[in-house]
């Protein structure tokens, strides 16, 4: 038996990184998973892996910043499946630099993939998940950073999705709908290629603001954590931002 029989589970944002860790460690536990995203080839690689464990998913190839697109994802998702139990928001377009560098056009890409994509797709999923759902946004520590310097925008995304997951969290409750924001640190595709690109010291610097001294493991770490929030045994946890990250960040 495992921890999510019988619940369907969207994730955006699953063919790669985090997403594709949570979408891994939901389908182990027997979750059937819905596996969104841009690239095709990708989804369907999470979709084989989940498979080949033996369990379900299917991939819905889908930008999120696209509204209607995700008016048919998901009610394709809900013919395909029968519902939407779990919802994980992890799609997410990054725009980093001076505030001066970043364009209108990557700060919009941000927002619109970002929070936008986020308040979508939690009030489309809003019908099928009342009466014992769970969604996670993913949000981000940078928004803690003691210098802000070049995550200016996207500390902004990032810190608008944890107001609409609180928001949510208080005004869906009498639905049984519990809401939570994981801030994740783990191996995902930018971050490694950062640490293999980045000088020795600048690494070993980063490592050393982990006082478990490791980045996390996408499915193991994050993924596992975010199957918790979604069983009984966190049934009383709602409306909160819980940093996944190995203590880095001070909340």
């Amino acid at each position: 038996m495992g921890k999510l029989d019988g619940r369907v589970a969207l994730v955006t944002g699953a063919g790669q990184g985090v997403g594709r860790g949570i979408a891994l460690a939901m389908a182990a536990e027997g979750a059937a998973v819905a596996v969104l995203g841009r690239t095709a080839a990708k989804l369907e690689e999470t979709c084989a892996t989940i498979r080949e464990r033996g369990g379900r998913a299917w991939a819905v190839p889908c930008d999120v910043k696209d509204g209607a697109a995700l008016e048919r994802a998901v009610a394709d998702v809900v013919g395909h499946f029968g519902g939407v139990n779990i919802l994980v928001n992890n799609a997410q377009e990054v725009a980093l630099g001076p505030l001066t560098s970043v364009s209108d056009e990557a700060f919009d890409a941000g927002w619109q993939s970002g929070p936008m994509a986020t308040f979508r797709l939690m009030k489309m999923c809003y019908p099928y998940l009342k009466g014992g759902g769970c969604i996670i946004n993913l949000g981000s520590t940078a928004a803690m950073r003691w210098d802000y310097a070049y995550y200016g925008t996207y500390a902004c995304v990032k810190e608008a999705i944890r107001s609409l997951s609180r928001a949510a969290a208080c005004e869906w409750a009498r639905d049984g709908i519990r809401v939570n924001t994981i801030l994740p640190c783990a191996d995902s595709p930018a971050l490694m290629s950062w640490m293999g690109t980045a000088i020795a010291g600048d690494r070993d610097a980063f490592l050393n603001s982990i006082p478990l001294g490791r980045v996390g493991r996408c499915e193991e770490d994050i993924g596992r954590f975010a199957v918790l929030l979604c069983t009984s045994e966190a049934g009383y946890v709602t409306g909160q931002s819980i940093a996944v990250d190995g203590g880095q960040a001070y909340l």
